[in-house]
């Protein structure tokens, strides 16, 4: 459930409509998803956060995008966040993802997951092969 209430019209907001506005070109689709949408309820937020993930997700960069989904899908799984898990698992797909790479990724995931747990619980000190310094 919601913890806050979407502005019922979003875009009479200037500064909402021109961030839906470059979302939408930044996309190449009309769809607008209920993250920016709630988050219109403060353009401000609105705003930095969509720069932010602008300039992270939808600038070229070294890694391709369809890699960037899938690493952002790895966090949102390891946060918890079922949003953005699925929001981004689908930005992957639609960057060509197939469902072979899903299944591996997954499998990459549940076994990060694990052998992070047991690292945690062991607490071995880290190498100093692995320190940047070295």
């Amino acid at each position: 459930m919601a913890t806050l209430r979407p502005p019922a019209d979003p875009e009479s907001d200037l500064r909402v409509r021109a961030v839906f506005a470059d979302i939408r070109a930044t996309r190449g689709t009309d769809f607008v998803n209920n993250f920016w949408r709630y988050l219109a309820a403060d353009a401000g937020l609105l705003e930095s956060v969509w720069a932010e993930v602008k300039a992270v997700m939808a600038t070229p960069s070294l890694i391709d995008p369809k890699v960037k989904e899938m690493i952002y899908a790895a966090v949102s799984i390891a946060n918890a966040c079922d949003y953005c898990t699925h929001s981004h698992l689908a930005a992957a797909r639609a960057r060509g993802m197939t469902a072979a790479e899903q299944a591996e990724f997954l499998r990459i995931v549940a076994t990060a997951a694990k052998t992070n747990a047991l690292v945690n619980a062991v607490r071995p000190p880290v190498d100093r092969a692995f320190l940047a310094e070295e």
